[in-house]
């Protein structure tokens, strides 16, 4: 289904290991959100580093062509996931129910191992960012089940895309 109102997405793996040719969740993202209408900003993976992911993430913000990011990676619990450390501190509003619904959905899926996924969303300078695992089958759920609804101006009752700079 394509989206009422494209969008422009930024995808940004979050990886000590990965490369352009080994980033399978990233392009699973790229591929979604394109099938969904939407236009890739850009495509980018930064290490595992607070401060390297922070500026990189704080730039697409403040870009006012960018109206998502869509991250993969970083949100387990070894010392190197520290996406949440990251960016949480950027964001102006939360969004707590993202997190929430996808681990519900992802606890159909992989049972009870779902309770060592972080993900977490928010909204910051109008830009809506969400943080998914580093799997592409995590990244095929929150797309799916949750990320393509919420940036489709037509799903009703509410969706994201009225919140942000289009």
């Amino acid at each position: 289904m394509k989206a009422e109102t494209p969008l422009s997405i930024a995808v940004v793996t979050v990886s000590d290991t990965r490369t352009d040719e080994t980033d399978k969740s990233g392009n699973v993202l790229v591929d979604f959100l394109q099938g969904a209408g939407h236009s890739l900003h850009s495509k980018q993976i930064v290490k595992d580093d607070v401060y390297d992911l922070r500026a990189i993430v704080s730039t697409l913000i403040a870009d006012s062509s960018v109206n998502a990011i869509l991250t993969t990676g970083g949100t387990g619990f070894t010392p190197r996931d520290n996406t949440q450390q990251a960016l949480q501190p950027l964001f102006d509003v939360h969004i707590e129910g993202f997190g929430e619904l996808f681990r519900q959905l992802s606890y159909e899926e992989i049972g009870s191992s779902t309770v060592q996924s972080r993900v977490f969303g928010g909204l910051a300078n109008s830009t809506i960012v969400f943080c998914l695992p580093g799997s592409p089958g995590a990244c095929k759920t929150g797309w799916e089940k949750i990320i393509a609804e919420q940036l489709d101006s037509s799903h009703k009752p509410c969706n994201f895309v009225d919140k942000l700079n289009i």
